[in-house]
């Protein structure tokens, strides 16, 4: 490949003033649901990689794949164990010196994810041995890991890793579910409470393996929605966390961005107030709930990470259509912008339309 994506991915983040911008779609979606309903890539990307599909595009990758670098390791009196209790259900265990938790999982029939059929925490007692389990945990990077990543995928895009979930999202997501959440938040809100403090300051101990990783574009995991994070739960459990990870972050010179993939509408207005340096896959019109110019009024001059609506790619729009919300995402954005797919090309997307905002992409960079 001519393009150096690595250095442009690190000029866009820390050198805005040269005024380039990247194109960086996530394809991950659409490889995977090809490859579980098909056995293989559609030609002419039969057989291909990952960082080789990549190439035949002519894009650069957000390689989010260097998270295999940051190791969390348990307790040493914890153990985890799975089971397959009957085809495509597994029951997972986790054992502490407090207690044990569980929870079933179910693979979808149409792809490779797995869902929760029942979660880790379901009452006050499941929640303080996680929370025991939690606050326990270490982490350390494994470099030879880094090594492997760069290596594989050779000049595609800087080294990326999102963290792990804060305190409320994870509980929301990961461990209790939304209903399960709820319900907890107005039954024993002081233990939610204590857990989420716990979780952060465990999670403050890789952010000082973060800082002393080459690692430096950093993005926080949380998929944030405001159907389920109003004002009065914003304020309470994620502004406070984010600025603190803004803080220690900020401190190592790290460049930071949340990934806020739902409706937004009623949190944008604390975009500002995060520590963030950007945020990723805010979804406009016609399949998210803000305009692109309400984004940009709430943004300011933080960076965008991707914005151009993931239906836009299904043939049901027109190329003009794609291309239309693309101009108007750099005209708002640029340079303060990683182009990309909010969230990411579905399976059912057409995946050369993604060259047809690569040359775009390439059209801009050479006018600056």
């Amino acid at each position: 490949m001519e393009k150096n994506f690595v250095q442009l991915h690190r000029d866009v983040c820390f050198k805005p003033d040269n005024k380039k911008i990247i194109w960086q779609p996530r394809i991950g979606c659409w490889i995977s649901d090809h490859i579980s309903r098909d056995g293989k890539l559609p030609e002419p990307y039969s057989g291909m990689s990952k960082p080789e599909l990549y190439r035949a595009l002519g894009c650069s990758a957000r390689i989010y794949e260097y998270n295999d670098c940051f190791v969390r390791t348990e307790d040493p009196r914890v153990s985890i164990s799975v089971e397959e209790i009957e085809a495509g259900r597994e029951l997972h265990t986790i054992s502490s010196p407090v207690g044990k938790i569980t929870c079933i999982m179910r693979r979808n029939s149409s792809n490779v994810g797995k869902y929760y059929e029942k979660w880790w925490v379901n009452d006050e007692d499941e929640l303080k041995i996680l929370e025991w389990i939690d606050s326990r945990a270490h982490w350390t990077f494994d470099r030879s890991k880094f090594d492997e990543l760069t290596a594989e995928w050779n000049g595609l895009g800087a080294p990326c890793m999102y963290m792990p979930r804060i305190g409320i999202q994870h509980l929301f997501i990961r461990q209790m579910g939304f209903m399960n959440t709820a319900y907890a938040l107005a039954d024993y809100p002081a233990l939610i409470r204590k857990y989420c403090d716990a979780l952060e300051e465990n999670q403050e101990s890789l952010i000082e393996v973060i800082n002393s990783s080459p690692v430096d574009i950093i993005n926080y995991g949380d998929n944030l929605h405001d159907g389920y994070l109003p004002p009065e739960v914003f304020e309470e459990y994620v502004l406070p966390a984010y600025r603190r990870r803004g803080e220690l972050l900020h401190k190592a010179g790290k460049f930071t961005y949340s990934h806020w993939d739902g409706d937004v509408k009623r949190i944008l207005q604390y975009a500002q107030e995060c520590e963030l340096d950007g945020i990723e896959a805010v979804t406009p019109v016609p399949q998210g709930d803000v305009t692109l110019q309400e984004a940009k009024e709430a943004m300011g001059d933080m960076f965008m990470i991707d914005c151009i609506a993931a239906i836009l790619f299904d043939e049901r729009y027109s190329e003009e259509e794609l291309l239309d919300q693309a101009r108007e995402v750099i005209d708002l954005f640029a340079p303060r912008l990683i182009l990309g797919i909010s969230d990411e090309i579905s399976s059912t997307g057409n995946i050369e339309r993604v060259k047809l905002i690569g040359k775009l992409v390439d059209e801009y960079n050479e006018k600056v």
